[in-house]
């Protein structure tokens, strides 16, 4: 393990994406499975301009040279500071790149999101989004949250009447329960779920079990919040010494291994950092060694 992981440190050109293996969307848009979230780019409470733009345009562009070949992003990032850095510094986009982005929330200052699910509302966010990306279709569009106030069917309704434009190619939902995404299956072709999920937080496993049960994307975000376990001397950075890697490496490794529709996103305002995630995409762990990694987590 120690001889893979120092070979890739020191070769970081040869890093790449795809030895995270593939996954289809909708099973027509193949992506590697370890991607990248946009959510660090945009300012302090993921509020406002970047605190260094030059920078997260460099890594936006690094992202695409080690094989990432999913970006995520969301309209309420900023707003719509992480789509403008996306453009400036990825557009005219490869062809087998999929930018997946995300509308229902509303910003009324750092840290603060306020679902909104009103048909016009969704509909204008969608529009928005086209024309900030610069894209005639978004490849995935994911309701970011289900507004409790309005009907589902008015809301998947709308997205639904945008996908049959052809403004939308897929849509799927975030944060969401079994029951909901079975709800909403009755409505749209659900294609994606993205929950909080990662070593140290599984509250979600049954969202995850019948997402692959059903070969639905399953899109983690904070999967690299592993809190107090990857603290110095804490049990998952012990492990990680041991195998001459970093916890967050190991943290990536472990939801890579723990089921093939998993699609972690882990977001980043450094190219050392994503340099440093991108490895973990070669770590294969043993059977013992996965089974460890789960123990600490519980």
């Amino acid at each position: 393990m120690w001889s893979i992981i120092s070979a890739y440190r020191w070769t970081m050109t040869k890093q790449s994406a795809a030895a995270s293996g593939s996954f289809s969307i909708g099973s027509d848009l193949p992506v590697h499975r370890l991607g990248y979230g946009v959510m660090q780019l945009p300012g302090a409470g993921v509020w406002g301009p970047s605190r260094d733009p030059e920078n997260a345009i460099r890594v936006l562009r690094r992202t695409v040279e080690l094989g990432i070949t999913l970006i995520d992003t969301a309209d309420s990032y900023g707003p719509f500071v992480a789509d403008h850095l996306i453009r400036e510094a990825l557009h005219p986009y490869a062809d087998d790149l999929v930018i997946a982005t995300k509308v229902g929330f509303t910003r009324q200052g750092p840290n603060k999101w306020i679902p909104v699910g009103r048909p016009e509302y969704l509909r204008q966010q969608v529009e928005l989004n086209l024309r900030h990306l610069g894209v005639e279709q978004i490849d995935l569009l994911q309701l970011h949250r289900i507004d409790p106030k309005v009907a589902l069917e008015d809301q998947l309704g709308e997205l639904v009447a945008m996908q049959s434009e052809g403004k939308i190619r897929h849509l799927g939902l975030s944060e969401v329960t079994v029951d909901e995404l079975k709800a909403a299956q009755k409505l749209a072709t659900i294609v994606s779920v993205q929950n909080m999920f990662n070593l140290a937080t599984r509250t979600a496993e049954p969202l995850l079990e019948y997402a692959e049960a059903n070969n639905i994307a399953f899109i983690p975000w904070f999967p690299l919040a592993t809190g107090k376990l990857a603290k110095a001397g804490g049990p998952l950075d012990e492990v990680a010494a041991r195998h001459g890697s970093s916890a967050s490496q190991l943290a990536l490794a472990w939801l890579l291994r723990r089921s093939p529709v998993i699609l972690p996103i882990p977001g980043t305002a450094s190219v050392d950092h994503l340099n440093d995630n991108v490895a973990a995409a070669d770590i294969q762990l043993t059977d013992d060694e996965f089974a460890e990694l789960s123990a600490i987590g519980e």
